[in-house]
C-alpha cells in the first residue's frame, strides 16, 4: 500500500509526487491517458519531421517557480531554450512592439512608438525589481501567505503604498494609458493580460499583464529542448528514481471515503488502490467535487458554491508544419518565440466584448508560437513548427463573422474556424498560408478528450478574474489545498494560485499532506532551525533593508 495516491500525471500531480517522494513517502500516480503530462505533451502528429506541442509551449512561470527549481530537473535531462527575443506584438502597418530580455532593446522598441516610453518601461521594471521576489513568493505559496504577504506589504509601502496597490489592480487599458504615450507599451501589457481570460477593462488585468511582461523581461519565455513533453519526462524520470510509480491508462472514478477520511481510490476497471496517508487530486474542481467524491461527504455550502464555479473561456488551437519562416510584415516579429496578433488595444477590447456576448470573434486575438525559432530541434533547418490559439465562448449564441459556426465543432465548424485563424495571421504576415505543409486542428472537444481537466477546452482550471482568485479559489473561503474531506488534497490548477505550468498547486498540496503527518514538536523545531539559518540566532528577523535580495523559497 503506498503512502499516497496522486490522481493525474499532469505537471502539478508529478510535482506533488516528487515532493512526497523526497520526504520518503511511497507514491502511486494514476493517469487516465496513455502517457503522462496532462497539458504538457508533444508529438509528431502534424508531420513526422516536426515536433508540435499539443497544449502549452512557453514557460515563464516554470522558470520563476521555486517548486520546480527545488527539483533540479536539469539533473534529469531537462534543458531550456529561448528565442532571440521573447515576444512581439506587430501591427498591420508594419510597426512592432518587442519584448526582449535585454531591457534596453525593449525600451528602444517602445521609444519608436513615443519618445520617453522606454523610460516608462524602465520605471515599471524598477517596481518589479523591488516587488518581484516577494510577489512571486506570495503567488506560489498557499493562501494566505502570511510571511510573504508581510514582506510584500513592507515593499509596497516603500514603493508608494496604496498608490502602487492601485496600479496593480487597474484594468490593463487604464494602466497602459497612465504609463505610456504610445501604443507599444500598452500593447505589451494588454496582450500579456489576455493570456488569461481577462478583458482589457477587467480589474486586475493591469497587474496580471505587468506580471507576465516582467517575467518575460527577466526570464524570457523558455521552452524545453525537444518538445514540451521533455519537462514531463524529467519529472517522471526523477520520480521513478525515488521509487515512485506512474501508471497510465488508469482512470480514477471514485475517491474512497471511509470513516470520514479519504483512504484511497477506485478505478474505472474496478480496482481499489488504497492510500496509507493521503490522496492528492490533480483534477478539475468540478470533477473532484461533482464526480469523484460522493456528495454525502461534502458540505452543502460547497456544493451550492460549485454551481457558481466559472470556467475560463474555451480554446481553439491550430498546429502547423511550415515550409519556411513566417513572412512577417514587421521584421522584428521573426525573432520572437511568441507573437500576439491583434491590431491595437481597441481590437483586443472588441474581441473580449464578442466573447462576453457569446459570439465567435470575427477577428480572433491570437497567441502565435514560433517553436523552431525558440528551439532549433523542433523542425528541419529552414522550416518552422508553429501554432496559434484563440478563445471562443463555451456556449455560442452567434458567429460575429456570420459564417455559420455553431459551436457543435463538427468538421465544418473546425475548418471554418481554422481558416479564420489563418486569415488573421495573413493580415500580419502576407503569404503565410502558402507555406503550410500540414495543419492540425484542436477544437475544444478535442482538447478535453486529450486531457479531461481541460473541460470544454478551458486551459486555466477556472477563470482568472478576481472573483475566483485568492480566498475565492476555487470557491469562497478556500485558497488552500486542504479539502472538506480529511486526507484529500486539491493539487490542480483549480487551487491557488491557478493556471500556468509552475507546479505550485501540486507542491502546496504535497506540503499540506506532509504537514498533517509530522510528528508532534517537529514543526516547531523546523521553524526554529529555519529562523536560525536566516538570522544566525533564534530571534525573529527584522524587515530587510530596501533593495535587499529576498529568497523566494523562504516559505517553501
Amino acid at each position: 500500500m503506498p503512502d499516497a495516491v496522486v490522481i493525474g500525471a499532469g505537471p502539478n500531480g508529478l510535482v506533488a509526487a516528487n515532493v512526497l517522494a523526497d520526504a520518503g513517502w511511497s507514491v502511486d500516480v494514476l493517469e487516465e491517458q496513455p502517457e503522462p503530462g496532462g497539458a504538457v505533451r508533444h508529438d509528431h502528429g502534424v508531420d513526422p519531421a516536426f515536433v508540435n506541442d499539443l497544449f502549452s509551449s512557453f514557460y515563464p512561470l516554470a522558470a520563476a517557480s521555486p517548486a520546480l527549481a527545488a527539483l533540479r530537473l536539469q539533473d534529469h535531462g531537462l534543458r531550456w531554450s529561448n528565442a532571440p527575443s521573447v515576444l512581439a506584438h506587430p501591427l498591420t502597418d508594419g510597426s512592432c512592439a518587442l519584448l526582449d530580455r535585454d531591457l534596453d532593446t525593449t525600451a528602444r522598441s517602445l521609444d519608436a512608438f513615443a519618445p520617453g516610453d522606454g523610460d516608462a518601461w524602465r520605471r515599471l521594471h524598477d517596481v518589479w525589481l523591488s516587488l518581484g521576489p516577494d510577489l512571486l513568493d506570495a503567488l506560489f505559496t498557499p493562501f494566505p501567505p502570511v510571511r510573504a504577504s508581510a514582506r510584500l506589504a513592507w515593499r509596497l509601502r516603500a514603493a508608494g503604498g496604496l498608490r502602487m496597490a492601485r496600479t496593480l489592480v487597474l484594468p490593463v487599458r487604464r494602466l497602459g494609458e497612465e504609463e505610456f504615450r504610445g501604443q507599444g507599451g500598452r500593447l505589451l501589457l494588454a496582450g500579456n493580460a489576455l493570456h488569461a481570460d481577462l478583458a482589457p477593462e477587467s480589474a486586475g488585468s493591469g497587474g496580471f499583464g505587468w506580471l507576465m511582461a516582467m517575467l518575460g523581461q527577466t526570464y524570457g519565455f523558455p521552452v524545453p529542448v525537444g518538445g514540451s513533453g521533455a519537462l514531463t519526462q524529467a519529472l517522471a524520470r526523477r520520480l521513478r528514481a525515488r521509487g515512485g510509480q506512474v501508471r497510465c491508462g488508469q482512470r480514477v472514478e471514485e475517491v474512497v471515503v471511509r470513516g470520514g477520511r479519504a483512504v484511497g481510490v477506485r478505478t474505472a476497471a474496478g480496482d481499489s488502490v488504497p492510500a496509507r496517508r493521503a490522496v492528492l487530486a490533480d483534477v478539475s474542481v468540478p470533477a473532484l467535487y461533482g464526480s469523484l467524491v460522493a456528495p454525502e461527504h461534502l458540505p452543502s455550502q460547497l456544493l451550492e458554491d460549485l454551481r457558481r464555479f466559472q470556467w475560463d473561456f474555451a480554446t481553439f488551437k491550430v498546429d502547423w508544419a511550415l515550409d519556411g519562416p513566417v513572412p512577417w510584415r514587421a521584421e522584428q516579429a521573426s525573432r520572437a518565440g511568441t507573437v500576439h496578433l491583434a491590431d491595437g488595444v481597441d481590437e483586443l477590447t472588441r474581441f473580449a466584448a464578442q466573447l462576453a456576448m457569446r459570439q465567435v470573434p470575427d477577428r480572433p486575438f491570437l497567441l502565435f508560437g514560433q517553436m523552431t525559432t525558440a528551439d532549433a530541434t523542433r523542425s528541419p533547418q529552414g522550416t518552422e513548427s508553429a501554432w496559434a490559439y484563440t478563445h471562443v465562448p463555451h456556449e455560442i449564441g452567434a458567429d460575429a463573422a456570420d459564417e455559420g459556426i455553431t459551436g457543435d465543432w463538427d468538421a465544418k465548424d473546425q475548418e471554418l474556424m481554422a481558416d479564420r485563424v489563418e486569415q488573421q495571421v495573413e493580415r500580419f504576415a502576407p503569404g503565410f498560408r502558402g507555406l503550410i505543409r500540414g495543419r492540425r486542428i484542436l477544437a475544444p472537444p478535442t482538447l478535453q478528450a486529450l486531457d479531461a481537466n481541460l473541460s470544454g477546452g478551458a486551459i486555466n482550471g477556472g477563470t482568472t478574474a478576481l472573483h475566483q482568485q485568492l480566498v475565492f479559489r476555487p470557491v469562497p473561503g478556500t485558497g488552500r489545498p486542504e479539502t472538506p474531506v480529511p486526507g484529500l488534497f486539491l493539487a490542480s490548477s483549480g487551487a491557488h494560485p491557478g493556471g500556468g505550468v509552475h507546479g505550485a498547486p501540486g507542491a502546496n498540496a504535497a506540503r499540506a499532506a506532509l504537514h498533517r503527518h509530522r510528528p508532534p514538536g517537529l514543526a516547531r523545531a523546523q521553524r526554529l532551525l529555519a529562523r536560525r539559518d536566516r538570522t544566525g540566532s533564534g530571534r525573529r528577523p527584522t524587515a530587510p533593508p530596501a533593495g535587499a535580495a529576498v529568497s523566494v523559497e523562504e516559505d517553501q
